[in-house]
């Protein structure tokens, strides 16, 4: 008569549930570490973006474009009225000045990118600041918008400027490095409103070119056609101060697209979070150049193709960082 055989100790029976047992065992422990990683992970960083009152689609662009180059590493939300009496933290976007004075009456303290700003108008803020106030610079950098009119006119020697008392600083690291690509420049001081024109006669027979600072006091809507007028009159041209100046009717300025703007924002908002702090207000390396072929045709300028004169700027460029690194 057979007997009921009874599976022993570390037969193969046991070994297989074992094996399954402690697979389960595992499982369980890797899913709980999971749930307690996913609960401690730090969220998203918010970030709060400050547009001006009067131009809503531009805030919605630049969103957008911030928030494609942030991917998850931060939440892009408006920024309201009196959002600083409650949180005194979070890092603020600010897109022109008047957005930029605004949070800055809320709170001197909390951490500020200024996007869309030029640098006479934030390096005090940002050297005030501590490291809490960084900045995109909007406007073009005056040795590359010298450089648009030394290639455009390569026999140039001499460029022209006009400046106030109040804004003759703007061109004081300029002088020194133009012989570095071939030209010397000069100032030429406006005392005076009713000075401008025969200031302006002055300096036109003494330059090549006039190259125009984001000076609001001399370029303004208001002097902008007689600063042009006189100019072409004798023959010269303008270059700068902005994009918008050569629809006016300067010949070419450099400067930055908004993706540009973006790409930097993003990577100064990973670097304050990271760091802390924010570096001196910067000018992004990527720059296009506009033109304007109407007055060079009425001037008689040739002018190669657009990305062959901005080609150009760039090996100019190339080679002043070079001779700064040696």
């Amino acid at each position: 008569m057979k007997q009921d055989r009874q599976p022993r100790c570390g037969s193969s029976g046991a070994g297989v549930w074992s094996r399954v047992l402690a697979g389960c065992v595992l499982f369980l422990l890797l899913f709980l570490s999971s749930l307690v990683s996913a609960q401690t992970s730090s969220p998203a960083a918010v970030v709060y973006i400050a547009g001006p009152n009067n131009n809503p689609a531009l805030t919605r662009h630049i969103t957008n474009l911030i928030s494609d180059a942030l991917g998850d590493t931060a939440q892009l939300r408006p920024f309201r009225a009196g959002q600083t009496s409650h949180d005194t933290d979070s890092l603020v976007i600010t897109l022109g000045p008047e957005a930029f004075t605004q949070v800055r009456q809320e709170s001197r303290s909390i951490p500020v990118l200024a996007l869309l700003v030029d640098r006479r108008f934030i390096k005090g803020y940002a050297d005030r600041s501590d490291g809490t106030v960084g900045a995109v610079l909007y406007d073009s950098p005056l040795l590359r918008q010298a450089m648009a009119g030394k290639v455009i006119l390569p026999h140039a020697t001499r460029v022209a400027m006009l400046a106030t008392p109040e804004s003759v600083e703007l061109y004081e690291e300029l002088i020194p490095r133009l012989p570095d690509i071939g030209l010397e420049g000069q100032v030429f001081v406006i005392s005076q409103a009713s000075d401008l024109i025969p200031t302006l006669i002055r300096a036109l027979d003494y330059g090549d070119f006039l190259l125009a600072a984001p000076d609001n006091s001399i370029y303004n809507p208001r002097t902008i056609k007689h600063l042009l007028l006189t100019t072409y009159r004798r023959n010269r041209i303008v270059i700068g101060p902005s994009q918008a100046y050569v629809k006016a009717g300067a010949l070419a300025s450099t400067y930055l697209p908004l993706q540009a703007i973006a790409d930097a924002a993003a990577e100064l908002i990973n670097e304050y979070q990271r760091l802390g702090r924010f570096p001196p207000p910067l000018y992004p390396d990527t720059f296009r150049l506009e033109i304007n072929r109407q007055v060079a045709r009425s001037l008689n300028i040739p002018l190669p193709p657009r990305e062959q004169l901005r080609a150009a700027i760039e090996e100019m460029l190339s080679s002043q960082r070079e001779n700064s690194d040696e």
